[in-house]
């Protein structure tokens, strides 16, 4: 029986390509419409999410070696015809319960609703006990951004380049877009990397410290013009970039209800019994508690260079999503 997830997601692939008949009409509004860019996304940041498919071809990944190093130069691009920015946000938790069982979904608190491991996370930190907190800790929202991007060079996988994608990336690497946007020093001019024209070529470099993967010396190079400007060639990779819209679209999350039921399954009735009081257990059924990130930076499991851990737990939780889905 085909499951109603596996006929949004074919449903979800079908429609995120751009139909545009107007592709030329839209792409000369973005183009006379790019001032001021920088003032709206770094607004965008001040306020503010996919049910990831690891088999999903629309989405790109660097590629490390046996040491855990990798290169690879990529570019950012604006955002599609009818939406305002060019990244989505989105939270998840992944976690695995004392029996082996895995919890990776994502969280509802990405759509503005309630979801019951921030629910359940909030009541172990308002415990006062250390050891509630580490659990909350051990179970706390990841941020995830999805971007649009160029692939321009990828000696790894050459073939992925001049191709457009999505890319997933966490904050480590959204800081370094935040950076050139919000430039710190008086002789730094401010650069939107999603424009066209006055954007900048990001290069990825990555390497193994300690287990994880590390971004540290990513940077972007000096502004340039994609392809020279060359309008036709712009044109062909806008209408070509996906819209983002369905990571944060309400119909591509699950219930409060399922996501509760798979919750006490995976932690067992023991668990949530050890865990928590049965007056706690009465305050998730009927209150809306405020979510509550545990203040403390993550440390996720290491993993070798070929699992692909990283620092801000981005590529190590992709690892754990497929080892739970064997």
């Amino acid at each position: 029986m085909i499951s109603v997830s596996i006929v949004k997601y074919n449903k979800i692939h079908r429609n995120t390509k751009i139909q545009n008949t107007n592709t030329n009409m839209s792409f000369a509004n973005m183009k006379q419409n790019r001032e001021g860019a920088i003032a709206k996304l770094v607004k965008a940041t001040a306020s503010t999410s996919e049910k990831t498919n690891y088999s999903d071809d629309r989405f790109w990944a660097p590629t490390v070696d046996k040491a855990g190093n990798g290169y690879a130069v990529i570019r950012f691009l604006p955002a599609t015809d009818g939406e305002d920015l060019p990244w989505v946000r989105y939270w998840d938790h992944g976690f695995k319960g004392p029996g082996g069982k895995w919890y990776i979904e994502k969280s509802l608190t990405s759509i503005g609703q309630k979801d019951p491991v921030s629910e359940m996370n909030t009541q172990l930190w308002n415990s006062g006990i250390e050891s509630d907190k580490e659990i909350a800790r051990d179970r706390k929202r990841r941020l995830h951004h999805v971007s649009n991007i160029l692939v321009l060079s990828d000696t790894a996988n050459p073939q992925n380049e001049g191709k457009v994608f999505l890319y997933k990336y966490g904050k480590k690497i959204f800081d370094k877009i935040m950076d050139v946007m919000q430039p710190q020093f008086e002789d730094e001019k401010p650069v939107n990397p999603f424009d066209y024209w006055g954007g900048a070529s990001f290069k990825l470099k990555i390497r193994n410290v300690e287990g994880y993967r590390n971004y540290d010396k990513s940077e972007f190079e000096s502004s340039t013009e994609l392809f020279d400007g060359d309008d036709s060639k712009l044109e062909t990779v806008y209408a070509q970039s996906y819209k983002l819209q369905e990571f944060v679209d309400v119909e591509n999350y699950k219930s409060y209800g399922e996501l509760k039921k798979k919750l006490y399954d995976v932690l067992g009735e023991e668990e949530i019994a050890d865990t928590l009081s049965d007056t706690v257990v009465d305050e998730l059924n009927t209150t809306k508690a405020p979510v509550i990130d545990a203040p403390q930076a993550e440390t996720p499991t290491p993993v070798t260079a070929q699992e692909g851990g990283s620092e801000d737990g981005e590529d190590t939780l992709s690892y754990f999503a497929k080892l739970a889905q064997q």
